[in-house]
């Protein structure tokens, strides 16, 4: 099994809306780099598991645990000119774009911060992309190491 961090702003998809769907599941569609589509595309499997990070607000946090329950595929919306994720140059016989269908497993309660992160970040966590200057990407991979060291913490409580 492999583990990720998905990132998102909570203003446009939060762990709320997340919830709010049924089953708790939806494509985690929208993106729009190449090395994340690989990702979805070539690497997430289903049963993977992920952090659900929320990024650009006031605190920066991991609030759930998220499930792929359907591996990467062509992303419809890319195709659908009504929608906001429309990309004119995206081909159904050759898809530009992909995503992959999450389910929200559990909500982290409290949420583990950005800040929290950082006091950690030796040891387990001393690699982690999110902890790393100028990484802007919204997927990105966990190592085992560090999933057992951040559920630690949520196990912690801190």
């Amino acid at each position: 099994m492999n583990h990720w961090l998905f990132k998102s702003e909570p203003d446009t998809f939060g762990v709320d809306h997340l919830a709010k769907f049924a089953d708790r599941t939806t494509p985690w569609d929208g993106v729009r780099n190449y090395q994340v589509r690989n990702m979805m595309r070539d690497q997430m499997k289903v049963g993977d598991l992920g952090w659900f990070y929320h990024s650009s607000c006031d605190e920066p946090a991991i609030v759930g645990v998220v499930r792929v329950v359907r591996a990467g595929y062509p992303e419809r919306a890319a195709l659908d000119p009504r929608h906001r994720y429309y990309d004119p140059d995206s081909d159904a016989a050759n898809p530009r774009w992909y995503c992959v269908d999450v389910r929200l497993e559990r909500r982290v309660d409290p949420p583990i911060t950005l800040e929290t992160l950082r006091k950690h970040a030796h040891g387990a966590l001393s690699g982690m992309l999110l902890l790393r200057r100028g990484n802007r990407l919204s997927i990105t991979p966990v190592t085992r190491e560090e999933w057992r060291y951040v559920e630690s913490l949520e196990r912690a409580n801190i």
